[in-house]
């Protein structure tokens, strides 16, 4: 510290100097304390008189911990701080704060598969682009885009868990994502779907059967279904709550009646969850058991059981001609109308059947206007 002059206190090893004081007129008495550690004479700030309500009783206190090393110097706990903290560490702490739901128990797997041996023993503010930019173009090679830029999006999450707890310093660059072509809208034939629907009804795998049903008839999501409870289903007012969906806060669509009659048969056990998991806790997967059902009904391979009939019913929903984009949206619960743009075309192709219906009434029209000509 610099030289300025020094008041003892009544407490051994306490003193104080005065300095300007911080926030208001004047000055303010500034606390040191004095003490030996393993030999060495360690001198530094117990705090400010105002700022930190600082006493010399107080600071007495502060001393006696730090003689008897319960508490740690200023520049040990300042070390502390600026003590290397790596991805590894990141992630141990992250996903101790992540739910145990299917999407945190994906990202462990993907950490491990794919970033732990590069990028975890490395602290975020050590990564160049190149790093992250090999990462991208040999996953490519083998990985289809979107799970490397799940992978990618997993990393940009970790380090800014890090940043915005202030434990580390995040990349002095951004990451860039691969193109992912993610507008496939699944549709099935009048006949593929009467195959599902023949099946759905005589398989043994009948919770896999009820969920493909809700997802059709509600457009609902896999992990909406998964964490769907008793009491979000609203049969006096006719609305399922829907909790948190994907990057949007809790709505509510309406219950229609095929839903309605669905939810009525399924039995309730005295559990939390409508499709409940193991020990009546929330699903975690249903995957085995829809593909089976999908497979049985002789579909694609590449159709998503469960994510291809939500896209089945915003189709059926848009190519009807009779639901607007504004409306789509809220029913699928989509955050951006963007992400409801996708089925625009369905509706273009029922805007341009309504059109030639017009046609073809001016055109029997005319026709009979001809015939009473002739006569």
């Amino acid at each position: 510290m610099s030289k300025q002059e020094r008041f003892k206190t009544n407490y051994p090893g306490v003193f104080y100097v005065e300095g300007r004081a911080i926030g208001r007129m004047g000055t303010e008495k500034i606390y040191y304390i004095r003490y030996r550690r393993e030999g060495k004479l360690i001198e530094e700030k117990a705090g400010r008189q105002f700022v930190d309500d600082m006493t010399p009783a107080r600071a007495a206190g502060i001393r006696a911990q730090r003689v008897e090393g319960k508490q740690k110097s200023n520049t040990q706990q300042r070390d502390k701080v600026k003590s290397k903290i790596t991805i590894d560490d990141l992630a141990i702490e992250y996903f101790a704060q992540r739910d145990n739901g299917k999407s945190a128990y994906t990202d462990s797997l993907r950490y491990k598969k794919y970033l732990k041996s590069q990028f975890g023993p490395k602290e975020p503010k050590d990564l160049v682009k190149l790093d992250t930019d090999r990462l991208r173009i040999n996953l490519l090679k083998k990985r289809s885009p979107q799970t490397v830029k799940h992978v990618l999006a997993l990393l940009k999450r970790l380090v800014n868990f890090g940043v915005d707890r202030g434990i580390c310093k995040g990349t002095s660059f951004k990451i860039t994502m691969p193109l992912v072509d993610n507008i496939k809208t699944e549709d099935l034939t009048s006949g593929q779907l009467q195959d599902l629907l023949e099946v759905i009804e005589t398989t043994p795998y009948q919770t896999a059967a009820k969920m493909m049903k809700l997802a059709l008839f509600t457009g609902m999501r896999r992990g909406e279904m998964f964490k769907l409870k008793w009491s979000d289903i609203d049969l006096h007012r006719g609305f399922v709550h829907i909790r948190e969906p994907k990057g949007g806060k809790s709505q509510k669509i309406p219950l229609n009646s095929n839903t309605r009659q669905l939810v009525e048969k399924i039995s309730r056990d005295d559990v939390e969850y409508v499709f409940p998991g193991r020990g009546g806790g929330p699903r975690i997967s249903i995957s085995r058991d829809v593909r089976a059902i999908r497979d049985e009904a002789g579909l694609p391979k590449d159709f998503r059981p469960l994510h291809g009939l939500r896209h089945l019913y915003a189709t059926m929903l848009a190519s009807s001609g009779k639901v607007d984009m504004f409306t789509l949206q809220k029913l699928l619960t989509h955050k951006s109308p963007s992400m409801t743009l996708r089925y625009a075309h369905h509706r273009d192709e029922a805007m341009q059947r309504a059109a030639e219906e017009v046609g073809n009434i001016l055109s029997d029209a005319m026709q009979v206007k001809e015939k009473k000509n002739v006569v």
